[in-house]
């Protein structure tokens, strides 16, 4: 389950830190078909909120890569994963593959981190 959970945690690294600085350098366009993504996208470009997610991700990015604080990026990052399956599921389904890819590294890696999180969910 180690080495694992190391694959899963360079990988997840590797692809959200990619995409986080993606919204910086535009190594990758998109190409979305339906009119309505452009204007959901150009609300978050002109509310710099893809500023904020960008920066997240690359944060998050390079703490997997860094194997440092894992269990807390990988629950900063849960936000940001729901709303890439949700916005692919309702405006871009034909593209919807790399935002189950990151729901699913980042899931694993909650999972895998499961102890770290027992404080928090402890009742009182």
């Amino acid at each position: 389950m180690k080495t694992a959970t190391l694959i899963i945690r360079l990988l997840a690294g590797t692809f959200i830190l990619f995409f986080g600085l993606n919204k910086f350098f535009h190594f990758v366009g998109a190409e979305m078909a339906n009119p309505d993504s452009v204007t959901y996208f150009t609300g978050l470009v002109l509310t710099k909120t893809v500023i904020i997610v960008g920066i997240l991700e690359v944060l998050a990015g390079l703490s997997f890569l860094a194997n440092a604080f894992v269990p807390l990026f990988a629950l900063i990052l849960l936000p940001i994963s729901f709303n890439a399956i949700l916005f692919h599921a309702t405006l871009e389904p034909a593209s919807i593959g790399g935002a189950l890819l990151l729901l699913i590294l980042n899931v694993f890696l909650i999972v895998a981190n499961k102890d770290a999180y027992k404080d928090l969910l402890k009742l009182r």
